[in-house]
């Protein structure tokens, strides 16, 4: 096994000591600064849905059984998020359960899930840059985690949704990747890796695909690469069939996604990896011929997804109902253009941009050298990194693939700049290393767009509507007799997590008739309104904080029954429950 290994890795077996340290470090301070804040609130809209999902299965829900009943109801909401993620939460919640009560042990496996995912996405990371530029690169790059706020966004203290383990496994898959050409298994581990993340989730996929393209670029260049994409299309093929099977029932087996595991993806995914595998078997002498292989991989992917499912050539959007964009999907934040952000929330956007501007002057400087050029995984690495900034430019949820990516290529870059600058001691390179760090770049993009005048119109973590996400605001509600609630779709979750109340829909897209319903009750003038609450059974109207129904201006915005409520007029057809005036929620029951 030793000799499969990389050679320098084995010469430095300090260097997993030193990952861990930086691991500790960063757990324990992000431990310190966000315990509190797990007792308070579960954090973001997702982690409240996976908790009610992991407890459904933990109270007797079958592994295939992702059904919530109380999400839009009467047809309830089938989730397309892996089983995988709440095995792990269980154990976890399990092991923690041994020491202390229920409650607390779940609130210590919130706090802790996504702190045990940075390791490996250290890991990854720091291998990347070892590859790039050796073991000092890496050392650099293991400061630049260390002194990484930013990148530490989806590995919060409470963050139990998928995110943060789709990082992980990104960022084991390109180091996979980049040492294919030096590490005999690591086709193999990209492609178990890369079964693995799309079990999981598509919001990897872009980055799975560039370690694909990088793996049959490698055969077009030298046919002797063949053996190499051999293993990686077989073992990406056999990773997608198990990630398939053991996430998806056979209740689900016919149903079509574009932005999940499912019948037609895996098709999709089957098709270019044995295609691959076989085109590396074969080995053609001629390269022309390897390119037609190749194209007949990429060609045979995109044909088996469009002939099963047309409409994700529309994209992983393409079986979304359009009438959602307007009223949701067009302002969920994750989902706005960088330039976008820029444009609205200028302070904000030059925080996010601030290191992965870094990491692109990075990425021209490494590729300007020759040899830099001629090596596969110098240019796996950088084009992980360009399909990360692509990502971000469209919808600023690739920022922190971006960072994590980027990393590796500015701690290369630091190393030609202590050279250049003739910085030889420890002190002066520290001092430069942590001048390049996520924490220092973002924070001196803050400070120079404020000293420029420039602010943001719409905060991102929106203070106003902080009690609208505390824990504590919940309480009074569950003390209510169960019923359907109509409310913004971003406190569905929470009410599902917190309470035994069923809630007209959540922000997720594939709900569309729950999303339009639950939007029109409250932007619609009160008459209106009654009629669409009366045909959904609704029970109790909830409103909190200031925030308006999407895409609803004045006049309308005023006419709407939310703005009546706002402005304290109550339609005689609602009347307000007792015990939540005066609080963050204003509840009002509906009169039958």
């Amino acid at each position: 096994m030793a000799a499969l290994m990389p050679n320098n890795l084995l010469r430095q077996p300090n260097f997993a000591a030193l990952v861990t340290l930086a691991w500790l470090l960063v757990a324990l301070a992000l431990l310190l600064q966000f315990w509190t804040q797990t007792g308070e609130t579960l954090l973001d809209t997702d982690d409240a849905t996976r908790l009610a999902q992991l407890r459904g299965w933990l109270g007797g829900q079958g592994w295939f059984d992702l059904h919530q009943a109380r999400m839009q109801p009467p047809e309830g909401y089938d989730t397309h998020w892996s089983r995988l993620i709440d095995a792990g939460l269980a154990g976890l919640l399990f092991l923690f359960g041994q020491f202390t009560d229920g409650a607390s042990a779940e609130r210590l496996m919130r706090a802790w899930w996504p702190l045990l995912w940075l390791w490996p996405t250290i890991a990854g990371m720091a291998a990347i840059a070892w590859r790039v530029a050796g073991r000092e690169a890496a050392t650099v790059a293991l400061l630049l985690a260390l002194v990484g706020v930013p990148a530490y966004q989806q590995f919060t203290p409470g963050r139990i949704d998928h995110h943060n383990v789709q990082i992980a496994l990104t960022m084991l898959t390109v180091a996979a990747t980049v040492w294919s050409d030096r590490w005999r298994w690591g086709p193999t581990a990209a492609g178990l890796l890369s079964g693995a993340a799309m079990a999981i989730g598509f919001e990897s996929v872009p980055y799975l695909a560039c370690c694909g393209a990088v793996f049959a670029l490698r055969y077009v260049v030298n046919r002797d690469n063949g053996a190499g994409l051999v293993w990686y299309g077989w073992w990406l093929t056999a990773g997608s069939i198990a990630g398939f099977f053991v996430t998806i029932g056979a209740q689900h087996w016919a149903r079509h996604s574009c932005d999940s595991i499912a019948v037609d993806t895996l098709a999709a995914v089957m098709s270019g990896g044995l295609t691959l595998s076989l085109a590396g078997w074969l080995r053609h002498e001629d390269r022309a011929t390897r390119v037609f292989a190749i194209a007949s991989a990429a060609g045979l992917t995109v044909a088996a997804l469009l002939l099963i499912e047309p409409a994700c050539a529309r994209g992983p959007f393409g079986m979304v109902d359009p009438a959602i964009w307007p009223v949701w999907l067009s302002e969920v934040r994750e989902m706005q253009p960088l330039i976008s952000v820029f444009q609205k929330n200028p302070v904000t956007a030059a925080a996010i941009a601030a290191f992965p501007a870094l990491a692109v002057i990075a990425t021209l400087l490494m590729l300007q050298d020759r040899a830099t050029r001629r090596d596969m995984g110098s240019l796996a690495a950088a084009a992980a990194f360009l399909t990360a900034m692509a990502v971000t430019f469209g919808a600023i949820r690739g920022f922190s693939y971006a960072i994590w990516l980027g990393m590796p290529i500015v701690a290369a870059m630091a190393l030609r700049l202590f050279a250049a600058l003739q910085l030889k001691t420890f002190g002066a390179r520290l001092g430069g290393a942590l001048a390049l760090t996520p924490l220092a770049l973002s924070s001196g993009a803050i400070t120079i767009a404020l000293a420029a005048g420039l602010d943001d119109r719409d905060p991102f973590d929106r203070p106003e509507s902080k009690a609208c996400i505390q824990s504590a605001s919940y309480v009074p509600l569950a003390q209510l007799p169960p019923g359907i609630v109509a409310t913004d779709v971003s406190w569905g979750p929470y009410l599902l997590a917190l309470t035994p109340h069923s809630v007209l829909a959540g922000p997720y897209h594939h709900l569309s008739k729950g999303i339009i319903a639950a939007h029109r009750s409250l932007a619609e003038p009160p008459e209106q309104a009654r009629t669409i609450l009366a045909e959904n059974r609704v029970t109790y109207v909830m409103v909190c904080g200031p925030r308006p129904p999407g895409g609803l201006a004045e006049p309308a915005r005023s006419l709407s029954l939310w703005g009546k409520l706002r402005a304290g007029v109550v339609p005689d057809w609602l009347e307000p429950v007792g015990n939540t005036v005066g609080q963050a929620f204003a509840v009002y029951r509906v009169k039958r």
